[in-house]
């Protein structure tokens, strides 16, 4: 019998419920109804506190995933960006939807007309790192809350960070505020940024095959090849990552990848070919290995 009605767990931020319906719309294609379980989770109620303080990445799903091993919801609908590297036993990471545009966008000034000093507020170690490579004159404060926060508070002369799927989905009009889509080549986004990520119960394949359909598979094989890179450097690496895998339909992908040290002196680059999460794999033993990675300091 086929399922026709799904409990989704998602946070109860609007992006994240923007997220939620989208994929109910993907699945009404298909003739299954879905409800919202909102979440508000620690992370999103405890802004003062900076995520890796928190746990990394795994703050923003432990509750909402919480919600679908105790039979709460039947799924979880999560930005793949939020994912910790290793899936949750009990959990499978079920079907990944057509992905958005993975890059970030600076907002408040493009980054060569940024006066020197000049703030740039982001709480990703990531981008701090990769705009500090790239002009070690600036400044950074930490900035953490839902998209409309951030864009509230871009620093006199100064700039914020944020994702370009994030502006895309809410419909924000930035209007006459100066803005610059940042090239994967300036700024590597994060393993998963754009992509979504539907989890359910690993032992009900019923619904495991259901997913299957709303499955973009080139999406997912990148999401793939990034999730891997990720896992190999290990659950116990704070150092700044980012890796970008694009897909051609025969299933070949060209993967960047990147680590850096957290002053942001050193970043480490590598782009390889393949296919398979192998590639991710590969990416992060030449990174650690072959690049020096392992020397980098940690925190």
């Amino acid at each position: 019998m086929a399922v026709r009605h799904l409990r989704a767990a998602t946070r109860a931020s609007a992006l994240a419920r923007w997220q939620t319906d989208h994929v109910a719309a993907l699945l009404a294609a298909h003739g299954v109804g879905v409800e919202a379980v909102p979440i508000t989770t620690t992370a999103d109620r405890r802004l003062e506190v900076p995520i890796w303080a928190m746990g990394g990445k795994g703050a923003f799903v432990a509750e909402v995933r919480a919600a679908v091993l105790d039979g709460r919801a039947d799924i979880a609908v999560h930005s793949a960006k939020d994912l910790p590297a290793v899936l949750h036993e009990g959990l499978v990471l079920a079907a990944v939807p057509a992905r958005a545009d993975p890059r970030d966008v600076l907002v408040g000034a493009r980054l060569d007309e940024l006066a020197p000093g000049a703030t740039v507020a982001t709480g990703s170690a990531r981008r701090r790192v990769q705009l500090a490579w790239r002009r070690p004159d600036l400044t950074f404060a930490g900035l953490r809350g839902n998209i409309a926060t951030r864009l509230s508070r871009v620093p006199a002369g100064g700039a914020v960070v944020v994702a370009a799927a994030a502006l895309e989905r809410l419909g924000i009009d930035l209007g006459s505020r100066p803005v610059e889509v940042l090239d994967p080549t300036v700024m590597l986004p994060q393993v998963g940024q754009g992509a979504l990520a539907v989890e359910c119960r690993a032992d009900d394949d019923r619904l495991r095959d259901l997913l299957a359909h709303i499955e973009h598979p080139p999406s997912r094989w990148a999401v793939d090849a990034e999730r891997a890179f990720l896992a190999e450097l290990g659950g116990d690496c704070d150092l700044p990552a980012a890796a970008h895998a694009r897909a051609g339909a025969d299933g070949a992908l060209e993967l960047d990848a990147l680590l850096g040290s957290l002053d942001g002196h050193v970043l480490l680059r590598h782009r390889c070919a393949g296919s398979g999460p192998d590639l991710g794999r590969r990416a992060a033993r030449f990174l650690l290995d072959d690049a020096g990675g392992r020397s980098l300091p940690g925190p």
